[in-house]
């Protein structure tokens, strides 16, 4: 880590294009004009209606939000004031986002698995008038804290069922909007033309791992810069495809919404997780963006396929692997393998991994992963088969992307160089400080947290620990606050161990590490149930429940080999020692992930605090949840 505080930015040789961050438009609503007067007639958005595939060109988009905006203002939503979306991703959401944006006021974003007394302060702490509540499940919770929320003033629910009163449908939104409109055409065009860049667009609410919900306050200057400098740095074009399943109450989900309207690619929308697969080889998308989590489950899925079929089969997918390995280390270094490395990646591209791509459709230039750390090897092997994943970093406060690789200038484990126009600075202890157009205004109503986050001169303090390579590429290396040393005096970075175990193990779906003040490092396990499944099978356990398979000898023994393997890797006051394996999967249910699938390290620690203390028991060996 840096003892002194050192700054740096974008290198200077990249190609920038800043005359496009420079003139970018003065707001959301502004970019999604310009976006349909350049392409009123291509298709904006592909979504799944009764089962089939749909689209609707920028044009029609247009009208429905042009429809729901003059639906709000009817309502009496003024400008500034706040509109929630309670959904799960789907092209509703996204007509619901613009038609607020339309409407001058800002959005504020609820996920789907928030509980309702949570929903509850959400609305009464960020004032809004009216929820988009996506079916009666939205509706129900709405309904059960009605008396809390008297501010709302009507619910607008996508699926669920009006009752003529305080929840209508969409349908009769866009009605009353028509009716507006028919009397004063101009009115939606008149809230647009009053926008500046200093409005408030957006207030998300970041699921912490502790007390109520922070709602992030990003201005329509954060969002427009954001996509302004994306398309600055020519990474995407108007011939990509995007396929978006991300939660959009999230906000990498977010800035993927944004993108098209300063870029004009088509997306394709459907946040359907178990429909992923399927979806990617009917709509072919060019890129998508993902959590880790995504990337860990199909390599794991297609590892273990191949070495369930052994022999000849697995020896060739091996060999073909390292073939493109070889390839892609190549590539990275701006060169292109010649001679008899050419001539081997031709025949295992033509046997092997163009194979591997078409189950991603067969047209993906790269994947952008975010939301949490990305294990390299996993990254590596993405890359071998030509499925390059280009990691980038940044936080709810920083409206989405801080930092990316790109296509041209990757480092595989770092999450690559900043956008123009962010500046960056490692403090003394390694702690990485952003300011720049994208950063918040603050926390809503909580001007103590806005303090303890941005300092007088607008630095933002992440909370992450980082370190920067020669070629200017940023590596996060832990979060500050979850270092911890060992009653030894021994400091651990324990999202970095737990990152490893992941790529290594292809049935892992948590770890959780432990040790402060403690006199060595042990860990909590949970395992892919999926995965697992298959592997149980193999062991002559198929028909028992998941818990009795994961808290059998058979698979401690497996869990101890990675585990051994794992440690072979680390320092020797860093290495688990022991272990326990959960009897169930971590959950958002359960309040152990939050809906990006990140762990909520604290709340994990505590619940299972009884666990963790017998692996301390002097002489007791722990071998189940």
């Amino acid at each position: 880590m840096a003892t002194t505080a050192q700054q740096f930015t974008t290198p200077a040789d990249e190609p920038v294009n800043q005359a496009v961050i420079d003139n970018r438009a003065p707001s959301v609503a502004h970019l999604f004009r310009s976006r349909v007067e350049a392409s009123e007639h291509e298709v904006a958005y592909q979504f799944v209606r009764d089962g089939m595939w749909g689209s609707l060109t920028w044009g029609q988009v247009r009208e429905q939000a042009y429809r729901l905006a003059a639906g709000l203002i009817a309502l009496g939503v003024a400008p500034e004031d706040c509109v929630a979306v309670a959904s799960a991703t789907r092209y509703e959401w996204a007509a619901a986002d613009l038609a607020v944006m339309c409407a001058g006021a800002a959005t504020t974003t609820i996920y789907p698995t928030t509980i309702s007394s949570d929903v509850s302060y959400i609305l009464s702490n960020s004032g809004s008038k009216v929820v988009f509540a996506e079916d009666e499940a939205q509706v129900d919770k709405l309904r059960e804290t009605r008396d809390a929320i008297p501010g709302v003033l009507r619910v607008v629910t996508f699926d669920g069922v009006p009752d003529g009163d305080w929840v209508i449908s969409l349908r009769e939104l866009e009605q009353m909007g028509v009716e507006l409109l028919t009397t004063n055409p101009g009115v939606v065009d008149e809230r647009i033309d009053a926008l500046v860049p200093e409005r408030l667009a957006t207030i998300i609410y970041t699921s912490g791992t502790t007390g109520r919900p922070k709602g992030v306050r990003l201005t329509h200057d954060a969002w427009t810069y954001e996509a302004a400098a994306v398309d600055a740095i020519h990474i995407l074009n108007k011939d990509d495809l995007q396929y978006l399943w991300l939660p959009l109450a999230h906000v990498f989900g977010k800035i993927l919404l944004t993108l098209p309207l300063q870029i004009g690619f088509p997306t394709a929308i459907d946040g359907r997780v178990d429909k992923i697969v399927d979806n990617l080889a009917v709509v072919r998308p060019t890129f998508m963006g993902a959590a880790p989590r995504i990337f860990e489950k199909a390599h794991a899925r297609i590892t273990m396929m191949m070495a369930q079929e052994g022999g000849l089969k697995e020896k060739l997918f091996q060999w073909a692997t390292g073939v493109g390995a070889r390839a892609a280390e190549l590539r990275a270094q701006g060169s292109e393998p010649t001679g008899l490395l050419a001539a081997q990646y031709a025949l295992a591209d033509r046997l092997v991994l163009h194979k591997v791509r078409e189950r991603f459709g067969g047209r993906v230039r790269f994947f952008i992963s975010g939301s949490a750390a990305l294990n390299k090897d996993v990254a590596a092997w993405f890359n071998s088969v030509g499925l390059l994943i280009l990691e980038g970093y940044g936080l709810t406060e920083t409206s989405a992307a801080s930092f990316v690789n790109r296509p041209s200038a990757y480092s595989l484990g770092s999450v690559g160089w900043p956008l123009p126009g962010t500046e960056v600075r490692l403090a003394g202890d390694g702690e990485v400080l952003l300011r720049g157009p994208g950063v918040m205004e603050g926390y809503h109503h909580n001007e103590e947290a806005t303090a303890e986050s941005l300092d007088v001169q607008g630095w933002l303090h992440t909370g992450d620990i980082g370190e920067v390579d020669e070629r200017g590429f940023l590596r996060i290396t832990d979060r500050k606050k979850d270092l911890f040393k060992t009653s030894g005096g021994k400091y651990v970075a324990p999202s970095a161990i737990e990152t490893m175990f992941k790529g290594m193990c292809p049935y892992a779906s948590h770890m959780l590490v432990h040790g402060a003040d403690r006199n060595f490092v042990s860990a909590l396990i949970t395992l892919d149930p999926e995965a697992i499944d298959g592997w149980a099978a193999e062991q002559g356990l198929a028909g028992r429940t998941y818990s009795e398979v994961v808290t059998s000898p058979q698979c401690r023994d497996m869990v101890q080999r990675y585990v051994d393997e794992l440690n072979l890797g680390l320092n020797r006051w860093e290495q688990i020692k022991r272990f326990t394996i959960l009897e169930r999967d971590l959950t958002v249910e359960e309040g152990e992930l939050t809906p990006s699938m990140k762990m909520r390290r604290k709340h994990v620690d505590e619940k299972y605090r009884g666990q963790l203390d017998a692996l301390y028991t002097s002489g007791q060996t722990v071998s189940g949840g």
